[in-house]
């Protein structure tokens, strides 16, 4: 690459696997090189930066302070890391963690936490560790809203919610995810199953286990389907927080303490995805708070039967290709489902529908709009 603009990546405290995901994409040679970024430095954990690939346009820095509480990453965040980004020439900052404490300018904010801005947050959580942690985070990422220069938002939802707190933004674009290619190039999957006593339905619900993410209330449904005369199985995987984890096993060792039908994986990695949906024969996502939901788009783009959730920024993204439910009434998610399940028509119509929708998200469109908006505020500085 020639001589061009530098941009310093900080990606300290990115840890969800959408975060991870969109970063890993991004990190395009071709869509660096077509808007005059020649090198990009990138601060995080060890762990994260192994993950990156090795280019001689990227300058992988690990701190000492990664390895430490969060309070002594605040502070190196808040008092080092400008230092440290003037020190080595660049000429923008891109946080992909709004809930930053650094003062480089130009900064641009790539947005990814809708929990403290969603409606209905404060009486989820109420004033527990995790709701007073998310209204702290309100108040940072506000506070870095509007000192940004630019801001990236994954979606419209996202970007007119955000704005009811920090007041009207002048300077922000709407960026979506991406979908990796082998959710849209693959073709088997499993065909339906004919008869009651061929094998069970499988839906698939695939979210970390937080509160907002409503797996218990999933749980409930199954059983509800199953009281109806459905044989029907649920697959749970994602991983999560204690308090959602613990949620869910109160619910399963209610609903089926001999795990019958219910079946929680351990964390299922990216490559192993698309297997497991091919698989599936519903996929259900019933989470109430969502800045994009990757996963979601990954099963539209496997061309999977689809009952969701018709809360946060998840009807921007299916559109009209799902069935909508309630997140938060079990009888809800149960009529939807049943829909799928009865009507092989809607069934089969909706899925190619979601299929055709998600041909229009790639991250390479992510990457070079992304890289684009950048170069566009240094220019603008």
């Amino acid at each position: 690459m020639t001589a061009g603009i530098k941009v310093a990546v900080d990606a300290s405290r990115i840890k969800s696997g959408g975060g991870i995901a969109h970063l890993k994409a991004i990190m395009n040679g071709d869509a660096l090189a077509r808007h005059g970024v020649a090198e990009v430095h990138i601060w995080s954990y060890r762990e994260l930066l192994d993950k990156l690939p090795d280019k001689p346009w990227l300058v992988k820095h690990c701190p000492a302070v990664s390895t430490q509480s969060l309070l002594h990453q605040i502070y190196w965040q808040a008092t080092r890391l400008a230092k440290e980004i003037k020190a080595v020439g660049c000429d923008v900052l891109f946080s992909v963690d709004a809930t930053t404490f650094c003062n480089f300018k130009p900064l641009v904010l790539l947005h990814q936490n809708m929990i403290p801005f969603e409606i209905g947050f404060e009486k989820l959580y109420g004033l527990n560790s995790v709701g007073i942690h998310q209204r702290i985070l309100r108040r940072v990422q506000i506070h870095a809203f509007k000192r940004a220069q630019g801001v990236v938002f994954l979606t419209h939802y996202a970007a007119k919610r955000m704005q009811l707190y920090t007041g009207e933004l002048q300077n922000f674009i709407c960026i979506a995810h991406g979908v990796d290619e082998v959710f849209k190039q693959m073709l088997t999957r499993a065909s339906w199953p004919q008869r009651r006593e061929e094998r069970p339905i499988t839906c698939l619900y695939v979210s970390p286990a937080w509160k907002y993410k409503h797996q218990a209330e999933v749980v409930r449904a199954i059983k509800i389907l199953r009281d109806r005369g459905y044989e029907l199985n649920l697959i749970l995987t994602g991983g999560g927080n204690a308090e959602g984890q613990a949620i869910v096993n109160r619910q399963i060792a209610i609903t089926d303490p001999n795990r019958c039908f219910i079946k929680q994986l351990a964390f299922v990695t990216h490559e192993e995805m698309p297997a497991l949906m091919a698989n599936a024969d519903i996929f259900v996502f019933a989470s109430s708070v969502e800045t994009f939901g990757i996963t979601l788009l990954e099963a539209m783009a496997m061309g999977m039967p689809i009952a969701c959730s018709n809360r946060s920024s998840l009807p921007e993204t299916l559109k009209d290709a799902g069935v909508y439910f309630d997140p938060q009434d079990e009888v809800s998610i149960a009529d939807a489902t049943e829909r799928l399940i009865n009507d092989a028509e809607l069934r089969q119509a909706l899925a190619s529908k979601a299929q055709i929708l998600a041909r229009n998200y790639s991250w390479e469109q992510c990457a070079t709009q992304t890289w684009q908006y950048i170069a566009a505020q240094v220019k603008a500085a």
